[in-house]
């Protein structure tokens, strides 16, 4: 994977982890950083995915 890329994927994801800490906690969940990576690591997975999705959907055109 391209680390510049994920840089860049995990800056968007880190703008978003306050919303999804407090949606957690609303749910009587207590999160951390910790306990958020394995989903920031499956969540980097997706935008990885989504992103080469949109570049061959692109190159298609």
């Amino acid at each position: 994977m391209d680390q510049e890329k994920n840089l860049k994927f995990m800056q968007i994801a880190m703008k978003y982890l306050p919303e999804a800490q407090m949606m957690l906690k609303e749910k009587g969940m207590e999160v951390n950083m910790d306990m958020m990576q394995p989903m920031l690591d499956v969540l980097l997975k997706v935008m990885n995915d989504a992103y080469e999705l949109g570049a061959s959907e692109a190159k298609a055109e």
